[in-house]
């Protein structure tokens, strides 16, 4: 999934940036309200992570940008602001969840991958769809009930995939969840890992709608 990283600390920004790659998101990173919010305009994205004390816009003022626009983006405050006035100010005025520093990295990742659930209206954190499994917080996936080793981005179009099952995601969508806008994506990149996809678990698990894109049956 392509995160959006609002954050104008260069070391606190680099560890978030790099602690969630490792983990499988594709993360975009700037460092003002404003470039978060041209960003948001011009890519698509699964969530915001997001610090209050920017420069040009504040985190406030994004926020209400936002949501004045309609924006239902999932949206993680992350700040040093601890006050209770902070705190019930940024969740009344749209924030899914607020996370204070210093956090542990898997307390971040984990309360990122709740607010997902919740905005894709699941309870559950694991997928199940037919003879698969995923598990999205040990990045563990079975198959027939046998466990099946996936590549980072091979996981993360599948995990897309089945975030909508019935819905069919182009090349592009998938891209744009797959690689950040630094990243060089290879023309071909995500045939390959839908290739790789279809050898590991079955052929026809991953059906491709001719000059629109993929997806996986909506019931198995």
């Amino acid at each position: 999934m392509r995160i959006l990283l609002v954050e104008d600390d260069p070391m606190i920004g680099n560890s978030i940036q790099q602690g969630l790659q490792h983990e499988g998101f594709s993360v975009d990173w700037v460092h003002d309200g404003e470039a978060a919010l041209l960003a948001v305009r011009t890519t698509e994205y699964s969530a915001m992570l997001l610090d209050l004390g920017l420069p040009h816009k504040n985190g406030f003022d994004v926020l209400h940008t936002l949501r004045h626009l309609g924006q239902v983006l999932p949206v993680v405050i992350v700040t040093a602001r601890d006050a209770v006035a902070d705190r019930v100010r940024g969740l009344d005025s749209g924030a899914d969840d607020y996370l204070i520093k210093p956090f542990a990295l898997d307390e971040l990742t984990a309360r990122l991958r709740a607010v997902l659930r919740r905005h894709h209206g699941r309870a559950n954190p694991v997928l199940t769809h037919g003879a698969l499994t995923l598990n999205p917080a040990t990045h563990q996936v079975t198959w027939e009930g046998q466990p099946v080793e996936l590549s980072g981005r091979e996981f993360a179009v599948l995990h897309a995939l089945l975030d909508r099952p019935g819905a069919v995601l182009s090349r592009l969508q998938l891209e744009e969840r797959l690689y950040g806008c630094e990243d060089e994506v290879a023309s071909n990149a995500v045939e390959v890992h839908i290739h790789h996809l279809r050898r590991k678990l079955a052929p026809t698990f991953i059906h491709t709608v001719r000059g629109v894109g993929y997806m996986v049956a909506p019931h198995v």
